[in-house]
């Protein structure tokens, strides 16, 4: 059987109890390194565990999945996830490889940020369309997600904006080598999204329209959700370039139109930035 198991976001405690009895009891334990974090580290879910478990990088998923799902007609593999195993279409891709492989498979679900950002008391049916938000650089500088966050807004719908992840990419040079180098990690964080925010405003020009979105556009930053030190802030999107929200990872909301249980809920529990 190939089991697609997700963590949750805090600590390795937040595993199920079904998907911690398969993970102690199978041939082979992957853990997904790439597309999120669990900020405890491999190491501290290894001793949770009581047991092993192989990092799987972007290269090993997308071009490697053989080695992943090799002996799983017969064994238990076991491939982890942080959040929940359907928030990235990577790990759709490997179930769909499985299935057309003859494999057995079953998922085991877990809380993700799209679900647990309903700690901001934002009501998870007032969202639109999710967007994420990629790092730009000097020659690429995307912007399609702002056109989603605008039809979102127009509607009144708040908008999750999930922020980039780079862990173990190729740099640029050494795409043209046969040894490949590695880009350190990075995470981007609200203040760095908020300024490529602005930048699309600025550049955009903000008119009458209420789809449009402006510096005063109210926002919600969040960092860590699911641990002991999670963060929630509140205030207009011209406050956040400024605001350091510590360690990853981090997400943006971008508001809507707020019931007043809602706006009761921001007012109590975030911390507000003007």
């Amino acid at each position: 059987m190939f089991y697609i198991i997700g963590l949750g976001l805090g600590d390795p405690q937040d595993i199920t109890v079904k998907g911690l009895s398969i993970v102690k009891n199978a041939e082979r334990v992957y853990l997904e390194v790439y597309t999120s974090i669990l900020a405890a580290g491999r190491g501290n879910l290894e001793e949770f565990y009581g047991r092993e478990l192989l990092p799987a990088d972007r290269e090993l998923v997308e071009q490697g999945s053989e080695e992943i799902l090799k002996d799983a007609s017969t064994k238990d593999i076991v491939f982890l996830v942080v959040g929940d195993p359907f928030s990235a279409t990577t790990h759709t891709d490997l179930f769909l490889r499985a299935k057309q492989s003859g494999i057995p498979c079953q998922v085991i679900h877990n809380a993700s940020i799209i679900n647990a950002i309903g700690c901001t008391g934002l009501q998870l049916y007032n969202f639109g369309e999710t967007v994420s938000i990629p790092y730009w650089t000097d020659s690429w500088q995307p912007d399609s997600f702002y056109s989603k966050i605008c039809s979102n807004k127009s509607r009144g719908l708040h908008t999750l904006c999930l922020l980039d992840i780079r862990v173990k990419e190729p740099t640029v040079e050494s795409l043209m080598k046969k040894k490949r180098e590695y880009e350190p990690p990075r995470f981007m964080s609200v203040s760095e999204a908020a300024i490529q925010l602005l930048q699309i405003i600025s550049s955009r020009g903000s008119g009458d329209d209420i789809s449009e979105m402006t510096e005063m556009t109210e926002c919600v930053g969040v960092a860590r959700v699911g641990a002991p030190d999670q963060r929630i802030c509140y205030g207009p999107l011209r406050s956040f370039p400024d605001l350091d929200l510590g360690a990853p990872l981090h997400s943006l909301v971008i508001v809507g139109t707020l019931h007043p249980l809602e706006q009761e809920f921001l007012f109590n529990v975030a911390e507000t930035i003007t």
